[in-house]
C-alpha cells in the first residue's frame, strides 16, 4: 500500500518567558533541538518550517508600551493606524475598530494586544516582521546547522467567517504564495485565478498545536519542504493585497 502526503506539526514545551533584548534564536535553539517527532526523532531537519507567534518576537524587540487605561490603549492603537476600515460600539463600552496598520495588515485594534502582557501595558506588532524572520533564520542556522523556513504568525478574524485563524505576518526562506495560474487540472482546464496562500496555511496549521493558553508559542511544521527556499525570499509583506487589487478596500466607515 502506498503512502499519502502528510504534514506534521509539533509544538515543543519549554519556551522560557521572553523579555526585551532576548536573542530569540538563542532562546529557541535548545527548545527546538529537544522537539520530539512521532517517529521518535528529535530536533530540526532541513525542510522544516519554524512558526513563531508574533507576541514573543515583539516582547524580545521591546514593543511593550503603556496601556494603563482606555485612553492609553486607544492612543497606542491610533499610533499604529493608517486607515480606519470599519468600527462599531462594543456592548461593554468603547469602540471596536478594524483598521489598516502601518504594516498594511487589516486587523482589529491595529494588532495591538493587551493579553499575556504585564498589567498596564499593551504589545505592538514587530516593527518589521520579515526582517525579524530573517534574523531568527540566520541565528538558527548558525546554531543548528539547519536552515529552516521561518514564519512569524499573528491571529486575525475574517470578515465573512466566524472564528479567528493565524496568518503569516513575517517570513524568511518560505514560498509565501504558490501561483498555479496557467497550470491545468486533471480535466485539462487551465487555472485562471488560483494562487494559494501557502504561508498563511502553514501558520494556521501550526496554531492547531501551539497557542497562548498552552504556553507553546512556537511550532515546527514538517512535510512542506517544497515551500522552503535557500534564499530568504520576498517575505510576508508580499501577501498584502495592493490597493488596486482590493475589491473590498472601502469599509463601512467610508461607504
Amino acid at each position: 500500500m502506498s503512502g499519502g502526503a502528510a504534514v506534521t506539526a509539533v509544538a515543543p514545551e519549554g519556551v522560557p518567558v521572553v523579555t526585551t533584548g532576548d536573542d530569540l534564536a538563542a532562546v529557541l535553539t535548545p527548545v527546538l533541538e529537544g522537539a520530539t517527532w512521532p517517529d521518535g526523532s528529535r530536533g530540526l531537519a532541513e525542510g522544516d518550517i519554524v512558526v513563531i507567534s508574533s507576541k514573543i518576537v515583539s516582547k524580545a524587540e521591546g514593543r511593550l508600551v503603556a496601556g494603563r487605561d482606555e485612553a492609553e490603549r486607544e492612543a497606542a492603537i491610533e499610533a499604529e493606524t493608517v486607515r480606519v476600515v470599519a468600527e462599531r460600539a462594543k456592548p461593554e463600552g468603547g469602540m471596536l475598530r478594524i483598521v489598516e496598520n502601518r504594516l498594511g495588515l487589516v486587523m482589529a485594534a491595529a494588532g495591538v494586544d493587551a493579553s499575556d502582557v504585564p498589567t498596564g501595558t499593551v504589545l505592538l506588532l514587530p516593527e518589521d516582521p520579515d526582517d525579524s524572520a530573517r534574523r531568527i533564520r540566520r541565528g538558527l542556522h548558525a546554531r543548528t546547522g539547519v536552515r529552516p523556513g521561518v514564519i512569524i504568525s499573528d491571529t486575525a478574524g475574517r470578515p465573512w467567517r466566524r472564528g479567528v485563524t493565524d496568518m503569516a505576518i513575517g517570513a524568511a526562506g518560505v514560498t509565501v504564495l504558490d501561483d498555479r495560474r496557467g497550470q491545468r487540472d486533471q480535466y485539462g482546464h487551465e487555472l485562471q485565478t488560483t494562487v494559494i496562500g501557502v504561508a498563511d496555511e502553514i501558520a494556521a496549521a501550526a496554531e492547531l498545536v501551539k497557542g497562548k493558553l498552552s504556553g507553546r508559542p512556537v511550532a515546527v511544521v514538517r512535510g512542506m519542504s517544497r515551500a522552503v527556499t535557500t534564499d530568504d525570499g520576498d517575505g510576508a509583506a508580499s501577501l498584502v493585497r495592493p490597493p488596486e487589487e482590493d475589491m473590498f478596500r472601502r469599509g463601512v466607515s467610508e461607504v
